[in-house]
């Protein structure tokens, strides 16, 4: 893809990667691929702000080159350290020798542990502001969205606001803009992104959120490091962003589970039939065979999380182990849960489960339903009941 201008003077000069299905290493499926967002400003002074990953250093540089010459690039700005922004930063500095760098004092330290350069770094602070001509960049260091070295640039006379990670997508596209794109497979990719991405962080999501109206910034443009750029409807994602750290979802119940020999699978359909009764939206999981980041994003936009597995070992099913130690550690505000599942001998699993639904901060609407052997009539009617009352405190 060439390069792009989002505003006058401002143009997107990263590169897509169409084949990519996994980041983080396994932890976070990308269906529909990913971009490495990079930005030029052209002013007085010419300024990168952010690379790509370094792999595709080369098509960066070729970008680069249908604008302006390399060597001539007078700043660059590194919002994130994270080899997926900061990869092609050798090969750029290579290029641009006489470059300074602006970070934060976090990321000048890991640049130095990574690189071993001996490239200007300049460290910068909350509300530092860099000229470069007609424009001005205001530096927004965001530490922990998502790492302790993220920043946002903001460049006051465009309107536009650079957060890197922040309001990003794993979403390849040959469009740039938001206003381009299949919407429902948009909010998808950003709902997906938060729920892996910044959920464990959700109170400083709010807290920078609040910071950004206390600083008083117009925001007309917001240009991720993954994605599309928000030019349609800015506000759209960053009231998404404040709905979701805020604990806020849609009124449906996730079930998850996993099954031996069916019998707990029976009660999780008995379970969704119930649910399904009270008019509710509803959508089940086995979580053996269904992608793990898909699934913290349903945790994200449901109100009500029903787990399930049978007893094995005095526990539930290793499968769902790695599951439910995301939710202790997202803790995740404002949902309801219960617990089920089937037995033959000491039926553990059900207890355990709930333990570590309450750790998450999951309010239990019902006891957990513990079924012995092969669930007959009046276990899958006790199951559809607990998919009622499930459904009644979602809907309450």
């Amino acid at each position: 893809m060439r390069a792009a201008e989002i505003v006058p003077g401002v143009y997107w000069v990263g590169v897509l990667d169409w084949d990519i299905r996994y980041f983080h290493g396994r932890a976070y499926s990308t269906h529909r691929g990913t971009t490495y967002n990079a930005y030029l400003i052209k002013d007085e002074k010419t300024v990168l702000v952010d690379t790509v990953y370094g792999p595709f250093a080369g098509e960066l540089l070729e970008n680069l080159r249908n604008l302006i010459d390399p060597a001539g690039i007078d700043c660059v700005v590194v919002n994130h350290i994270e080899t997926d922004h900061a990869g092609a930063l050798p090969e750029v500095m290579r290029v641009a020798p006489r470059a300074k760098i602006y970070c934060t004092r976090q990321a000048a330290e890991g640049l130095r542990r990574q690189y071993g350069s001996a490239w200007e770094i300049n460290e910068v602070k909350t509300g530092d502001r860099l000229s470069i001509g007609r424009r001005s960049l205001v530096f927004i260091p965001a530490p922990m969205l998502h790492w302790p070295d993220s920043m946002f640039t903001y460049v006051p006379e465009d309107e536009l606001l650079l957060p890197n990670d922040a309001f990003g997508q794993h979403y390849a596209t040959n469009f740039r803009f938001d206003d381009q794109v299949d919407q429902a497979a948009l909010m998808e990719e950003a709902a997906k992104y938060y729920a892996n991405i910044l959920y464990p962080f959700s109170a400083l999501v709010l807290k920078k959120l609040a910071e950004i109206r206390e600083l008083g910034l117009k925001i007309k443009v917001i240009a991720p490091s993954h994605g599309v750029v928000w030019r349609g409807a800015p506000d759209r994602i960053m009231t998404a962003y404040a709905r979701w750290a805020g604990g806020e979802a849609e009124p449906r119940v996730l079930v998850v589970y996993d099954t031996m020999w069916e019998s707990t699978a029976r009660l999780a359909r008995a379970i969704v039939t119930g649910v399904t009764e009270t008019g509710c939206a509803c959508c089940q999981y086995r979580i053996a065979v269904t992608d793990h980041s898909d699934v913290m994003k349903e945790v994200l936009l449901s109100r009500a999380l029903v787990v399930g597995s049978p007893t094995i070992n005095r526990g539930y099913l290793p499968t769902l182990a790695p599951f439910l130690d995301d939710l202790v550690g997202l803790k995740p505000a404002k949902r309801a849960g219960a617990a089920f599942g089937s037995y033959g001998w000491s039926g553990e699993a059900v207890g355990e489960i709930e333990e570590k639904l309450k750790k998450a901060g999951v309010d239990l609407v019902a006891p957990g339903l513990k079924v012995k052997w092969v669930p007959g009539a009046e276990d899958l009617a006790a199951a559809r009941e607990l998919g009622r009352q499930v459904a009644a405190r979602v809907m309450g």
